[in-house]
């Protein structure tokens, strides 16, 4: 490659914006559809569920691994893990949940709207610091080795499509705004190719595999906490158990099929 710099960071720029792509997904139904959004969340939870236990934490515990051994990096993965979730659940607390009985059925839909935004930019945040050192590795794996920065930035691309949907379709359904589902979800993705740009010029020297398994660990914690405080929750009360469940094993499948393609 004349330049890998710039082949390196395209690989991960189109990467990242393919988690823009779950954006059109909101696009699908002009009316409001209780089912259609219970299934959607269900799927996003499923999606986040497989990622983080299979993949992300995996990751954590094997970057751990190398520095600190198998046992001591398992156990820095876990400690990262509930690290995350602890966070997140601190977090969750600063911020109005809007949780409050109405009898009024404009300020039941209002708090309902804003559940779902609070919602969608929870995911967004989660998927962005997930999306940062993923899109740091992604680019030096291209920079040492270009035919494997391709298969890398593949089934990222893949992956990050799914993930798209956990951010675009809450937030869809709390505005009714296209422009603002497909933003968010496109500045997840845009994460990146930031991530790549910053941490080659920036934090290169510093990001090893010790903080990079750390920083995956939290992330997973920080998804598992939102599915299952977030998503999962909220699928059920606009869809029920059943649509919601089958989101979830849907979800799963996706995830698990995009991650098989480049095993």
């Amino acid at each position: 490659m004349n330049n890998p710099f710039f082949f390196a960071f395209g690989l991960t720029l189109l990467a990242g914006l393919c988690t823009g792509i779950g954006s059109l997904l909101s696009l699908i139904y002009k009316k409001f559809n209780p089912k259609f959004l219970g299934i959607m969340l269900g799927i996003s939870a499923g999606v986040m569920l497989y990622v983080s236990f299979v993949e992300i934490l995996s990751k954590a515990r094997i970057s751990l691994g190398l520095v600190y051994g198998d046992k001591l990096g398992y156990t820095y993965a876990v400690i990262g893990f509930f690290v995350g979730m602890i966070s997140i659940i601190g977090i969750d607390k600063l911020i109005p949940s809007h949780d409050h009985e109405c009898d009024d059925d404009d300020s039941i839909k209002g708090n309902q709207n804003q559940k779902l935004l609070r919602l969608g930019i929870f995911s967004a945040l989660a998927l962005a610091i997930h999306n940062f050192p993923e899109g740091l590795a992604t680019f030096m794996s291209a920079m040492n080795e270009p035919s494997y920065g391709i298969s890398i930035a593949v089934a990222v691309a893949i992956h990050n499509i799914p993930e798209g949907i956990a951010v675009a379709i809450p937030i869809y359904y709390a505005t009714k705004s296209r422009k603002k589902a497909f933003w968010y979800s496109f500045l997840s993705g845009l994460a990146e190719p930031v991530g790549a740009v910053i941490g080659y010029f920036v934090l290169r020297q510093f990001f090893d595999d010790s903080i990079f398994g750390i920083i995956f660990a939290g992330v997973a914690g920080i998804m598992v906490y939102i599915s299952l405080n977030e998503l999962i929750p909220t699928a059920k009360e606009y869809a029920g158990q059943k649509i919601t469940m089958t989101g979830v094993i849907i979800g799963m499948m996706i995830m698990a099929g995009s991650l098989l393609l480049f095993l």
